[in-house]
C-alpha cells in the first residue's frame, strides 16, 4: 500500500488503531486511538502522557503498525517529551477533538509520539 492511501484513510477518520509490541510479553498489543495529521506527520497523545504503556512499549521498540479504515502501515515511532512540541501536539487535538474532550480523556500530557508518513 503506498503511503499516500494511508494519509488519505487518515483525513478520513475520527480514530484510528495502532499496534505496538509489548517490551515484556513481546506479544502485540492493539488498540484505539485518536491521533492528528498535520502534513505528512501523525501525531499521537499518550492518554496517561509517559506513564501510559503503549508509550513505554514505543520507547522499547519504535515499530508501530497504524491502522486506518482499511489501510494499514508500519512506521517507526519517535517519542517525544519536548514541552513545547507536546503543548503544540495537545493545542491541535483540542482543535480537532474539542477542549473538553481532551480535558476529559487526558492526563499528564508530558509525551506525544510522532510519526511520518
Amino acid at each position: 500500500m503506498a503511503e499516500t492511501d494511508l494519509r488519505k484513510a487518515l483525513e478520513k477518520q475520527e480514530e484510528i488503531s495502532i499496534t505496538v509490541k509489548g517490551r515484556r510479553t513481546g506479544k502485540a498489543i492493539t488498540l484505539p486511538v485518536w491521533f492528528v495529521l498535520v502534513g505528512t506527520t501523525l501525531w499521537l497523545l499518550p492518554v496517561h502522557g509517559s506513564k501510559s504503556q503503549w508509550y513505554k512499549n514505543v520507547r522499547a521498540d519504535p515499530t508501530m503498525t497504524v491502522r486506518a479504515g482499511r489501510n494499514r502501515e508500519t512506521l517507526k515511532a519517535r517519542p517525544v517529551t519536548d514541552a513545547k512540541s507536546v503543548r503544540a501536539v495537545v493545542q491541535r487535538f483540542r482543535e480537532k477533538y474539542t477542549p473538553t474532550e481532551v480535558a476529559r480523556y487526558y492526563s499528564g500530557l508530558d509525551a506525544a509520539v510522532q510519526m511520518r508518513i
